[in-house]
């Protein structure tokens, strides 16, 4: 059983705070050790109400978005995570920023610019700002701003949220499901953010190790039966699975699109169909291959007095997630999915890009 090391909620919530103001379009301020960055978010905000006092335009992107534009500089080489900054000319146009800043839109604008890539002011607060465009779900991509924001926070605070899984378990109750009536759902609360997670216990707990999966909410998938993935097909086999053994728990966890959220999801299907792989989609969108955190599963194990799991489970890093953590796996069960035609590619991707096995 691990002993979750005590967060520092406050900054977590600052965090959030600050998430939430980027979905809404509003400016923040984000304060590193040496200097400060106010920022307006490229996705949400009304660029038209900003671009035409601007004269001159600095941009925060991601680096992997200025390697599609060729713009990385020698800073950013060196550290990859770094954000590039950019300058443009004005007058710019709202949609001239948003083709920069989405790579989905670079067939339809394949040309862009003139722009350079500057001497990024402050590094630290650049990266922190990416992180918090990534936990929000947006593109990362901002406008550099001199007015200051009302919503200001550290650096720190941002590896706060990230390394915040303060959990509680915030209802319960009995739900029959079709692989067994002996249902109890769990809802749990994250207490830096109000994200909801939850825990379907399937049958009749008692003392043998429970059959566990983790899986990360794909709408697409679980709700609407998309063939272009695997989530569906293995949400329901594993499901069954837990019904023809003792007992088993799903963790249901809002991971959307494996950390990136449901719009930047969206977006990558749309890179698919221009021919990217769901890895190279990702990090064209400026994601890491996989952005969940599977310790948040873990606490949720811990809060549900679970500290051994067999693990139903193709993918590597959800054992090794877990077991850092200090949950127990005595074992990885296989999940075995058909392929279809639509599926076909993105299986094998996981399978020879991300080590997925079965």
């Amino acid at each position: 059983m691990t002993t979750p090391v005590a967060p520092d909620l406050k900054g977590a919530r600052r965090a959030a705070r600050a998430i939430d103001a980027l979905r809404r379009g509003w400016p923040i301020g984000v304060e590193a050790a040496v200097g400060a960055l106010n920022l307006l978010p490229v996705e949400t905000v009304d660029l038209d109400q900003h671009l035409t006092s601007m004269s001159n335009i600095k941009l925060l992107i991601s680096s992997s978005r200025a390697d599609t534009l060729k713009l990385m500089n020698q800073r950013a080489c060196a550290d990859p995570a770094l954000p590039v900054q950019i300058s443009l000319p004005g007058p710019v146009s709202a949609a001239e920023i948003i083709a920069i800043a989405d790579p989905v839109l670079d067939m339809k604008h394949p040309m862009k610019g003139p722009f350079r890539s500057e001497e990024l002011d402050h590094p630290e607060a650049a990266k922190a700002a990416m992180e918090l465009a990534r936990h929000g779900g947006l593109l990362p991509a901002f406008l550099i701003v001199d007015e200051p924001a009302e919503d200001q926070l550290q650096t720190k605070d941002v590896t706060a949220y990230a390394d915040s899984n303060a959990l509680v378990i915030s209802a319960h109750a009995k739900l029959p499901v079709a692989a067994n009536a002996k249902g109890h759902i769990y809802g749990f609360r994250s207490e830096a953010d109000s994200t909801d997670h939850i825990a379907l216990v399937v049958g009749e707990r008692d003392e043998t190790t429970p059959v566990v999966r983790l899986h990360s909410e794909c709408l697409t998938g679980d709700v609407l039966g998309s063939l272009k993935c695997d989530c569906g097909p293995q949400l329901h086999a594993a499901l069954g699975q837990m019904g023809e053994g003792n007992w088993g728990v799903l963790l249901y966890l809002r991971q959307e699109g494996r950390g990136i959220g449901l719009i930047n999801k969206l977006r990558a299907y749309a890179l698919q169909d221009q021919g990217f792989d769901t890895v190279d989609a990702n990090q064209r969108l400026g994601f890491a291959i996989d952005a969940r955190d599977f310790s948040i599963a873990a606490r949720m194990l811990d809060l549900l007095n679970i500290s051994a799991v067999k693990l139903l489970t193709n993918n590597p890093e959800k054992v090794e997630g877990l077991q850092g953590c200090g949950i127990a796996v005595e074992e990885r069960l296989p999940v075995k999915i058909a392929a279809n035609p639509h599926n076909e590619f993105y299986l094998d991707t996981k399978r020879d890009r991300t080590g997925h096995k079965l």
